[in-house]
């Protein structure tokens, strides 16, 4: 048990499980981002939240086997890969604290990750939160320093809330880009990253070394974009021969 078996789970195969019968018994991982009204915050900032809350929620202690999520997280990492995006302002961005999960602040945003579960079991609380229409300002561009980068595909047009899920994806796919010792150091900061949109040559580029220093979110296309689609490129930024 520990951050060993935890690392394992998440970089071992994922979404082997066929979906159950029962459309409500599908599994997924809400993603709650806040956004007050007045003083809404950038959208690198959101999207960076998310991400390093879904992979955190996967590498905390209380996901170990024996853990108290851990059954989820298990059940919800050997079937298909899902996470629902949600909004929250105000007294239930509250609320939503009141549900087990994982909050990450992230200069002037927050998201939190909830423990996986049934769609049709989902805490009122989050479901009652909706995400459609939402839209932040901020540019995508390139930024140094981080230890990851997740890398948005230029040539798809995805909303916040598709965006959202899709690096929450890539951070649980970059604990691929270490060994051991350097993942749990990673953990240990917090996991830091940052979202950025290459350029469509730098694209192609990181697609051709997917599988090598790079890793890919292959989307189900079940929302927004066809089946197969990349939506996301995740690249291990902090080495002195990242490119």
């Amino acid at each position: 048990m520990g951050f060993d078996e935890r690392l394992a789970v998440l970089s071992g195969r994922l979404g082997d499980a066929p979906d159950p019968d029962d459309p409500a018994e599908v599994l997924a991982m809400p993603i709650v981002v806040r956004i007050e009204k007045r003083d809404p915050p950038g959208r690198r900032a959101t999207l960076e939240a998310a991400a390093r809350a879904a992979v955190l929620l996967c590498l905390d202690e209380r996901s170990d086997s024996d853990g108290l999520w851990g059954p989820a997280v298990r059940a919800w990492c050997d079937a298909r890969i899902r996470k629902i995006s949600r909004r929250a302002r105000g007294a239930h961005w509250e609320a939503a604290q009141e549900v087990g999960g994982f909050t990450v602040e992230q200069g002037d945003a927050a998201a939190r990750a909830i423990v996986p579960g049934p769609v049709g079991a989902v805490d009122r609380r989050i479901d009652r939160l909706q995400i459609g229409g939402t839209d932040l300002d901020g540019p995508l561009d390139p930024a140094a320093g981080a230890a990851v980068t997740l890398w948005v595909n230029p040539g798809l047009d995805m909303t916040l809330g598709k965006l959202a899920a899709q690096v929450g994806h890539g951070s649980m796919l970059a604990v691929r880009l270490f060994d051991v010792a350097d993942a749990r150091s990673w953990w240990e900061a917090g996991c830091p990253l940052t979202v950025a949109m290459p350029s469509a040559d730098a694209w192609a580029d990181l697609l051709s070394r997917d599988g090598t220093d790079t890793v890919a979110v292959r989307d189900a296309g079940f929302t927004e974009v066809a089946p197969g689609s990349v939506t996301v490129v995740a690249e291990r930024t902090d080495r002195e021969d990242a490119r």
